[in-house]
Formats: structure tokens, C-alpha cells, sequence
């Protein structure tokens, strides 16, 4: 079976993106395995020096979930079973190892516009993972 790695920050852009994927998962033989995942971003500072290693999880957890939420409420109603994973980190690294360290089959992405060029450059994150990964990316706009 096909595993396949979304990952989403609850933006309009990766909700858009798993909305686009839900429409063409009628590509595959079989329905893929699915599994959502959402990269917090560390805590900076002193944060790390004063809170304990629970609640720092606790509260990427939380958050984790929140952004995870529409993208989850997709799935649900198109009744596509997936899994969703937490983790904290910079994002398109995060992505990237994650994907290889699990043996994902892709990684499916949406583009994030900037600026004035929106449409035209691909987000920070998304180019970077097109690049390094060695887990294929569809990029769905």
C-alpha cells in the first residue's frame, strides 16, 4: 500500500492542497495510507530554561491540533481514513526527515505565493523540500 505524507500548518494554502489531493486520489489503484503531519516551530529564547519538557509538548500537542483540524475535517467527510503526527523543528527539514525516516512514497505539498510574484515563486518551505528530498513531492497548486 502507498503511504503519503501531507503536511499541514492549517493555512488556507495546505487546506486548499488537501482538498485538491482528495480530488484526485481516485488517481491511485488503492487508496493511499494517509497521514497528516504538522511541524511547530521551536521555542526560542529562555522559554526552554523555564518550562518543563512536559508542558513544551503539551503545548505543541495542542497547537499541533488546532492546525491540524480543517485538514482532519477534509478527510473525515470525504471518508479518507489518515493518521496525524506532531512534531517541532524547522519545517521543511522536519518534513524531509520525517518523510525519509518513516518511508513515505511522497510527499504531497501546496505552493505558498510572496508578495506581489504570489503564484509565481513557490513558498520558502515548499521549494526547499523540492529540492533536498529524495522522497518524490507532488506539488499541488
Amino acid at each position: 500500500m502507498l503511504k503519503f505524507l501531507l503536511p499541514v500548518d492549517g493555512s488556507d494554502t495546505s487546506n486548499r492542497a488537501v482538498a485538491a489531493f482528495i480530488n484526485l486520489i481516485n488517481w491511485y489503484k488503492e487508496t493511499p495510507e494517509i497521514h497528516l503531519l504538522n511541524v511547530q516551530f521551536p521555542l526560542r529564547g529562555n522559554v526552554p530554561m523555564f518550562i518543563d519538557k512536559e508542558s513544551i509538548d503539551l503545548y505543541y500537542q495542542e497547537e499541533g491540533r488546532k492546525e491540524l483540524r480543517a485538514a482532519g475535517e477534509l478527510l473525515d467527510h470525504a471518508g479518507i481514513a489518515y493518521r496525524f503526527h506532531i512534531v517541532a523543528g524547522t519545517p521543511a527539514d522536519m518534513i524531509i526527515r520525517y518523510a525519509e525516516e518513516m518511508s513515505f512514497d511522497q510527499i504531497i505539498i501546496g505552493p505558498r505565493g510572496l508578495g506581489a510574484v504570489r503564484g509565481i515563486l513557490l513558498g520558502s518551505v515548499a521549494n526547499r523540500i523540492m529540492q533536498l528530498s529524495t522522497v518524490p513531492v507532488l506539488l499541488i497548486k
